[in-house]
């Protein structure tokens, strides 16, 4: 008799499987028998659960995408003051966004998948709309989108470079950004 193996949290594990996965050989590396392998999943998994390998990498970009967002939503909400905000902006560059090498390859191949594949850009386009709605927590729409440019731009350029970053930096693109808001909003 076959007696068939209750794992409810199987469909997890292969999001989750896909995305050490591409941190660990790229998007154009991954198949369905590298995820299965570590998800330690059978085989016939994948097709159960998942209508093919673009419907995995969907729900593993967005799976991450809405990780990163909620750490980038807490932080925002965490500060109570102007000041607390500035600065958890400078966090969120300094050492929250793309803190870790796996963090950036899994950013790098979500945009060039989005670049390729226009259904990915929802899942980029929604993760913009979330980091800018944590923003106008504290500032206007016009600056939130400024300042996640700014976080994404300054956060890729700590990941890349091979000369460590002064965090001052971070700050003193924060300040001239605000200093720029504040003279248009007290304009005539």
């Amino acid at each position: 008799m076959n007696v068939r193996r209750h794992d409810p949290e199987r469909r997890s594990r292969i999001i989750d499987a896909c995305l050490d996965v591409v941190a660990e050989v790229g998007v154009a590396g991954v198949s369905h028998r590298k995820i299965a392998a570590a998800a330690d999943v059978p085989l016939g998994s994948m097709t159960y659960h998942f209508d093919g390998i673009d419907q995995i990498l969907y729900e593993a970009f967005t799976r991450f995408a809405q990780a990163a967002s909620s750490q980038f939503e807490a932080r925002m909400s965490a500060a109570g003051t102007a000041q607390e905000a500035r600065q958890a902006v400078a966090d969120l560059i300094v050492t929250d966004t793309l803190s870790t090498q796996r963090e950036l390859v899994l950013m790098q191949e979500l945009y060039t998948l989005a670049a390729r594949i226009p259904s990915f850009r929802s899942i980029t386009s929604a993760w913009m709309a979330a980091s800018r709605a944590a923003l106008e927590m504290h500032f206007d729409p016009a600056t939130a989108r400024l300042l996640d440019a700014t976080i994404e731009g300054l956060s890729l350029h700590r990941a890349l470079d091979t000369e460590p970053h002064d965090p001052q930096v971070a700050l003193d693109a924060i300040d001239r950004i605000l200093a720029t808001a504040d003279r248009k909003a007290h304009r005539p």
